[in-house]
């Protein structure tokens, strides 16, 4: 259940389970050489006061906007409680983005404080009072006020967070999420709590991004133990599981992808501990999902699927107790509305969905808002399919979607169909613009480790398995593919790569 606090305040900030003794560890802080701290759950919980005590004595107004820039730390996660606690709205901001980004979204956020880490101080300074978590001028130990706190009461509609889009189509898109909407979120995951509660559960995603920061306040309510990467690399995620013997495992597939191929890391290291795993945030493919079976082989593979505007609940179990098939989203959970439209057929299309965590509008953005969101329906721009047992698959993004000689290439179902190739370990199709064809699909493959294979083995494989519209027309091969801030493929750096890799036909 909600903790009491939570309950009887409405405040996102007192989502901790109460139950969880003040000496036990909440976070083990793991750092870019390996090495780790244990926070107890009472310093984390007095810190986080001490955060809300500090920024209620600024004299902010309730529901002011306050910026959060840094990598990955626990001081992240008790600034981000803090500020919820005192009734203000933190905003999550990727490290990764350029100045210009950054100075567009604290201005269009209206923000009035900020917690930057020693690399992003620069980004603020003359421009925001702040809080530095690296200490020096103007430091976070300073800034401190400590002391109990008695957390404001929260309406259910008012705003807990505001995060960014990753505007990879312009600029990005402010999306207020709720007190009520995520302290729901929270509880539809009790399932999860015999696995989590106690337990050590790996992080590494950024916290800015919804996946990282949604896991992290869902473990705070199941009393889980937080195994907080402050920065991701492969060989660290895998001597992490190792070291600190988590049981449950929080990626994006990318991750995986980069994990599956550290061979030697991975036969040196002991991951028995693990019994779940969850992925999300991007698709994901049988290949993958074959290699994260071959890892940790006692291990329950959960796919999940969210989205920033409408949450991170949308499907799970089969409630006649069906199994899922292993690259299946799952079933529409409980209180989860969802529709196909625009598809040929009623069990294919774009999903729109509607639940209780969605937000409640773009900021500043009421033209964009009433394309996306209609009465309580959002379109996700995702296409799905549903089988006959009613379990939702993701074919691809709409938006991604591109026409090559009037038949629809959909690039995450040539993806799935090339990393069937046993010698393929991961592939991303973009297209390519051509005078005939309108667009033609090029695909970018990294070989599987100790593997070979050519760019026409990848073509005849495509063409004898698949329409051969969607062959790709060229194979780049490289060592790993591009990613994004959020650890996702980076589909735009990828386009303008292939743009002037590709030779166009004569």
């Amino acid at each position: 259940m909600t903790s009491m606090r939570a309950v009887e305040t409405g405040n996102l900030g007192d989502i901790l389970d109460v139950s969880v003794p003040a000496d036990r560890t909440l976070i083990i802080d793991v750092r870019e050489d390996g090495s780790s701290a244990a926070i107890t759950a009472g310093a984390f919980d007095a810190q986080a006061n001490a955060v809300a005590r500090a920024l209620a004595g600024k004299g902010f107004k309730r529901g002011d906007a306050v910026a959060i820039i840094a990598n990955n730390r626990p001081e992240y996660l008790s600034a981000y409680m803090g500020t919820v606690r005192a009734g203000l709205v933190p905003v999550p901001i990727s490290s990764r983005l350029g100045r210009d980004t950054i100075e567009f979204i604290l201005e269009d956020s209206a923000c009035v404080f900020a917690f930057v880490d020693g690399e992003r101080r620069a980004m603020i300074e003359g421009r925001l009072p702040y809080a530095d978590f690296d200490d020096g001028q103007a430091g976070f130990a300073d800034f401190l006020d400590p002391g109990p706190f008695s957390s404001l009461t929260m309406r259910p509609e008012e705003w807990a967070t505001i995060l960014y889009t990753s505007g990879s189509t312009g600029r990005p898109k402010g999306v207020p999420l709720t007190h009520g909407g995520y302290i729901w979120a929270t509880g539809m995951f009790e399932a999860i709590r015999p696995v989590a509660h106690d337990q050590p559960v790996l992080v590494a995603a950024p916290l800015f991004h919804m996946n990282a920061l949604f896991y992290s306040k869902l473990l705070f309510r199941l009393g889980g133990i937080i195994v907080l990467m402050r920065r991701f690399t492969a060989q660290g995620y895998i001597r992490a599981i190792d070291t600190h013997r988590c049981v449950l495992l929080t990626s994006v597939p990318t991750m995986l992808a980069m994990v599956a191929k550290q061979k030697e890391t991975l036969a040196a290291a002991d991951l028995s501990s693990v019994r779940m795993v969850t992925t999300g945030s991007a698709p994901v493919t049988q290949g993958l999902i074959d290699k994260i079976k071959e890892i940790f082989p006692q291990a329950e593979i959960s796919v999940s699927f969210g989205t920033t505007e409408s949450g991170p609940v949308a499907f799970g179990p089969h409630p006649q107790g069906l199994k899922r098939p292993d690259t299946a989203l799952g079933y529409p959970m409980p209180g989860v509305e969802v529709r196909l439209v625009g598809g040929e057929t009623p069990d294919e299309g774009v999903l729109q969905i509607r639940t209780e965590a969605m937000m409640p509008g773009y900021i500043n953005l009421p033209e964009m808002t009433a394309k996306r969101l209609q009465d309580g329906w959002y379109d996700t721009g995702d296409l799905m399919r549903r089988d006959s047992n009613g379990f939702y698959f993701f074919v691809g993004r709409a938006d991604d979607m591109f026409v090559c000689g009037g038949e629809n290439i959909y690039p995450g179902e040539v993806e799935k169909l090339i990393e069937r190739h046993p010698a393929v370990h991961q592939a991303a199709v973009v297209p390519v613009p051509d005078d005939v064809k309108g667009q033609l699909p090029v695909a970018y493959v990294v070989a599987a480790p100790g593997h070979e294979v050519s760019e026409d083995e990848i073509k005849r494989f495509t063409l004898e398995n698949g329409p051969a519209y969607a062959h790709p027309r060229a194979v780049f091969f490289v060592d790993e593919l591009p990613l994004a801030g959020t650890n996702k493929i980076d589909r735009k750096a990828l386009i303008a790569r292939a743009a002037k890799d590709f030779t166009p036909r004569s």
